[in-house]
């Protein structure tokens, strides 16, 4: 069968999921890092070799077998630490989230997801950081943008205590992704499906809290409203991409702490540090957010800002302020997909392995359980008890009852 073949892109593809190089696959595999270079070449590993493989990355071996059948096509990944993280790390994390895209093409056959729900903005910004009076346009112009989309959304000026629902609501695919390099906090991506462009946002969870989790995501909204989607980002500076990135934080400031309602909000204690502890349970934004918007709106003085950072710093609050606990997501549109179908009995764990099956998505439950941030054992399959005796049929033409 034409199909059943081995295919030296999908062990690439599983090698780069797992975030190994070649050296290392080589070294766990006892397979030469040159037979393997090969294997993903075009080369064909006899079958022994690829149960090796299969066993040491943790895929089933059929996932070597087959032909990729979902096809989609993903122009750019904005990380929010591209000049830090280890290139490594955004490949595995890029690649994780075009098989989150897979499986939603899969999931959109039989589901209605929610549609794509954004304004129509123009952003022309600029990267000249010592122009005073272009970072002051470029302000306003991002303000405009953060309140055209509150209005559009309907979300009026106050604090968003959901923004995981409000963005899965408009569109926006989130789910949550578990990483050894912290220098990923988040990123985005647009995926090009059948139906159209879907945005995904995934953000790292575990240790940070819910403020810092809510101002990556509007972060990553940022990006996606201000930034062009269809050019390679290292084609680009260092210069532009923090400027980018400078951006999408000021954005992430307007849209979550919104000015008119914000600073009369914070008017009475502007340099009191035991206020801000109470607005971050109101706002849901970190201490150190909401005091660099009240700076940024001219609320406090350079010195008040500064002085207050020190602060920060003395009461050993820079990374973990009073009242920080571990965020995680709620639940996201994946299970609630996965749900509908197991409740309507439209599928089971077993009908939707064997359908991501069909398409080529062959992995283990445990890694699609995480890829798409679902319960635990939400795929679990049970055995079906095998019986060999049956309920008679009554006999209708003997005219029995």
């Amino acid at each position: 069968m034409n199909n059943n073949r081995f295919h030296g892109e999908r062990l690439k593809n599983a090698r780069l999921l797992r975030g190994l190089t070649l050296t290392e696959l080589a070294k766990q595999t006892d397979i030469s890092k040159q037979s393997l270079s090969q294997y993903e070449n075009g080369s064909i590993p006899d079958i022994q070799r690829v149960m090796v493989i299969a066993r040491v990355l943790d895929f089933p071996t059929e996932y070597f077998l087959q032909e990729d059948k979902c096809k989609t096509i993903t122009e750019v990944t904005y990380f929010r630490s591209l000049t830090s993280a280890a290139k490594m790390s955004r490949t595995t994390q890029s690649l994780k989230l075009e098989c989150v895209a897979k499986i939603f093409q899969i999931l959109a056959q039989y589901v209605d997801f929610p549609v794509l729900n954004l304004p129509k903005v123009e952003f022309t910004g600029s990267d000249n950081e010592f122009d005073d009076v272009a970072q002051g346009a470029m302000q306003e112009e991002i303000e405009t943008i953060a309140l055209a989309v509150r209005e559009h959304w309907g979300l009026g000026f106050s604090p968003i205590p959901n923004l995981q629902l409000t963005l899965e609501e408009n569109g926006i695919v989130v789910t949550g992704f578990d990483t050894v390099d912290r220098k990923i906090d988040a990123f985005s991506q647009r995926t090009l499906i059948d139906s159209g462009d879907v945005f995904f946002i995934a953000v790292a969870q575990g240790e940070k809290p819910k403020g810092r989790i809510f101002f990556d995501m509007a972060h990553e909204l940022g990006h996606i409203l201000l930034h062009p989607w269809s050019e390679s980002l290292d084609l680009i500076s260092k210069e532009e991409f923090k400027s980018r990135e400078n951006q999408a934080n000021r954005f992430a400031s307007a849209f979550l702490l919104p000015k008119e309602s914000f600073l009369q909000e914070i008017q009475a204690y502007p340099t009191d540090l035991n206020y801000y502890l109470h607005l971050k349970k109101r706002w849901y934004c970190s201490m150190q957010a909401m005091i660099y918007r009240a700076h940024q709106l001219k609320a406090i003085t350079d010195n008040q800002y500064q002085y207050m950072m020190r602060q920060i710093s003395k009461k050993g609050w820079r990374i973990n302020e009073p009242d920080d606990r571990p965020y995680y997501l709620n639940e996201n549109i994946f299970q609630g997909a996965i749900d509908v179908l197991f409740e309507a009995e439209y599928l089971n764990p077993n009908t939707l392995l064997q359908l991501l099956k069909k398409y080529g998505v062959t992995m283990y439950p445990k890694d699609i359980e995480e890829l798409l941030h679902l319960r635990k054992d939400t795929l679990k399959v049970e055995p079906i008890p095998q019986r060999i005796v049956q309920l008679k049929r009554p006999d209708y033409q003997n005219g029995e009852n």
